[in-house]
């Protein structure tokens, strides 16, 4: 390179930092273009030559401007060099057309495939085949330590020139947008996509997908239950995209949704060569607290927890565990669903068939509670049978009660056997028969007219029912509670699991049936009380309460009567009230129904009663002579009896 062309390159090298106007910086643009394009056209030798005159003048006019502002830039004229331009407006958009064909048209926020062609330990330059190279921090490509310089990486536009000329890139961004738009490609089209699994989450699963964060559902990982999670993560699997939600950035994957799809077929092969009763080999799958799920070889079965073992088992772990290799029978199948309900206990004889050929009923036998029930309780006798004993069968008591006041789960207890049917495999078991039946001598216990004390157990409207003793109950009537008392309830009168004097008064063996009484035990002071009270007399009484029919009066502490509405009002046409003292009279008293019928009202009105029977009683006479002398009426005759008539009317 010649002196003169050295002398000139430190001139260019300010006018390049200098700051130009739009129209300036367009014919420096100009300038470079022509340079390019003669040096595709022209001979070296001429091309050298041409540059060196121009940047002659080009350091002529800088030292020129410099005398007057020495230390300012000045803004390059580049109305000087159009002067000496030597291609003509034509041959120049020539060139710049020419030249604009090459660059690539660059937009914001438009996402383009770059080159790397410089990688520092701080930035990545990239080649977008634009005006200008791009420079990305180097931490956006962290995640690629296989990045080297030729690579073809993605880009986001985010600015054509910022504040410093500088064109603005974003590998980042442009990496989230182009896996946005695999992702909705391959929900569309149903691709398979490549993942790796980073953590666990709640229900789940996160996933790396082209760099989005997906949620893969604990649900959708396998067709197989997961044992441990923690396990996966870290895993690079293959996964089908079943749901995107750009409003709130979510992606959800499925890599159980690509086993399925490959089982349907494998499914469909298997189930064609099922048949009832075959014996196949499978592996325990998993085990929940109704069944075992049991592999086959690609499709599962389900053995129910009734059909592990004959005898009753709480939980399947009882008999089978994880991974393990058993072999089933095949109870049930449905093809269009793709079920199979297998057997473990149906491979084995059943319990039943071992059963002593010698137990008959009446024979005592010995078991373990296995099932408690309100109604009863079932008993094993051995592994795979058992029998049921009934709460009534439990005690000669009457009274039922729940089965769980007389056993609980896992006691032990001996029995006789009711009734065996071996064809239907049931059997019934009675604990109360292993005792005598205490109704078999209840006359010799409890003769008629015997007294005892009993307890209280319970209530109803009509009595109270007693025990004698076990086994052994009776009635108390609630008419034979009490021999002057109104009593409405038993509870009235005593309480529950209180004892309680009676007397013996009737038994039905047959009806297994004994009727007591209360009262009976003192002497019936009814016959005092007609002695007391007789019918027609006046007696003072209290009025204790009403009801619908009329009053309830007391003449004593012990003796009630009743008293109609009829014959409740009072002398001034009021009615009685609860609490006033009064004069009754004894209309009727019954001896055999306890009852005493009163009046209040006949008292005052026994005048009129009197005149009205004598008034009755002479007319029937009257009418009577009429009647007897009817044959021989004369006139004066009739007179009198108008006489009578009107005398009669006039009483009236």
């Amino acid at each position: 390179m010649s002196n003169e062309e050295k002398e000139v390159k430190p001139a260019e090298s300010k006018v390049v930092k200098s700051k130009s106007s739009p129209k300036k910086k367009e014919k420096k643009v100009t300038k470079s273009i022509k340079t390019d394009v003669e040096s595709k056209t022209q001979p070296e030798s001429e091309i050298i030559s041409r540059e060196i005159s121009e940047k002659s003048v080009i350091k002529k006019e800088v030292k020129t401007e410099s005398k007057t502002k020495k230390d300012e830039v000045l803004d390059f004229d580049w109305d000087l060099i159009a002067q000496n331009d030597m291609y003509t407006d034509k041959e120049r958009k020539d060139f710049e057309k020419e030249y604009e064909a090459t660059l690539t048209t660059s937009m914001d926020k438009q996402v383009l495939d770059g080159k790397v062609v410089t990688i520092t330990d701080r930035e990545v330059v990239i080649d977008i085949n634009f005006k200008s190279d791009g420079v990305i921090s180097f931490n956006e490509f962290k995640y690629n330590p296989d990045l080297k310089v030729g690579d073809s990486v993605e880009i986001l536009v985010e600015k054509q020139e910022d504040k410093n000329g500088q064109l603005v890139l974003s590998h980042r961004r442009a990496r989230v947008l182009r896996a946005w738009e695999k992702v909705n490609v391959a929900l569309e089209t149903g691709e398979v996509v490549n993942g790796q699994i980073t953590s666990r989450t709640k229900g789940g699963m996160i996933v790396d997908v082209f760099g989005i964060e997906c949620f893969l559902p604990g649900s959708q990982i396998d067709v197989k239950p997961i044992r441990d999670y923690d396990d996966y993560v870290g895993k690079k699997m293959e996964f089908k995209v079943v749901k995107v939600n750009e409003a709130f950035r979510n992606v959800v994957v499925s890599h159980k949704a690509l086993i399925e799809a490959d089982l349907i077929l494998q499914t469909k092969e298997i189930m064609s060569k099922l048949e009832k009763g075959q014996v196949l080999e499978g592996t325990v799958k998993n085990i929940t607290s109704y069944g075992v799920f049991v592999d086959l070889g690609g499709i599962d079965g389900l053995i129910h927890i009734t059909d592990l073992s004959w005898g009753r088992i709480s939980h399947p772990e009882e008999i089978v565990s994880l991974d393990q290799t058993i072999n089933v029978v095949i109870l049930e199948f449905d093809e269009g669903k793709s079920r199979i309900q297998l057997g473990l206990k149906q491979l084995g004889a059943h319990p039943w068939d071992d059963l002593d050929s010698n137990l008959k009923i009446g024979d005592e036998v010995e078991g373990k509670v296995v099932v408690v029930a309100d109604y009863g309780v079932f008993v094993e006798l051995q592994s795979g049978v058992e029998a049921l004993l009934h709460v009534s069968e439990m005690s000669w008591s009457t009274h039922l009660r729940s089965a769980n006041d007389f056993y609980k789960k896992g006691d032990s207890l001996k029995a006789q056997i009711l009734t065996l049917d071996k064809e239907t495999r049931k059997m019934s078991l009675g604990v109360k028969q292993m005792t005598p039946d205490p109704w078999s001598d209840i006359a010799a216990n409890f003769p008629v007219g015997s007294k005892h004390n009993v307890l209280v157990k319970n209530f109803t409207n009509f009595g109270i029912f007693v025990e004698l003793v076990e086994g052994v109950d009776g009635l108390v009537h609630i008419s034979d509670l009490s021999w002057t008392k109104k009593i409405k309830h038993p509870a009235e009168f005593t309480k529950v699991d209180t004892q309680l004097d009676v007397v013996v008064l009737e038994i039905d063996k047959s009806n297994r049936k004994i009727s007591l009484g209360h009262k009976q035990l003192e002497d019936n002071p009814w016959n005092e009380y007609a002695k007391k009270y007789k019918s027609g007399k006046d007696y003072e009484g209290v009025v204790k309460e009403t009801y619908d029919k009329g009053f309830i009066i007391s003449l004593s502490d012990e003796v009630e009567a009743v008293v109609p509405k009829i014959h409740s009002k009072k002398e001034d046409g009021s009615e009685m009230i609860v609490g006033e003292s009064l004069s009754f009279r004894i209309l009727d008293f019954s001896k055999e129904n306890r009852r005493i019928l009163a009046s209040h009202t006949v008292i005052f009105s026994e005048e009129l009663e009197a005149e009205r029977k004598k008034s009755v009683a002479k007319t029937k006479k009257v009418m009577q002579k009429l009647e007897d002398d009817k044959q021989h009426s004369t006139l004066g005759d009739l007179d009198s009896l108008a006489a009578l008539k009107q005398d009669l009317e006039a009483k009236k």
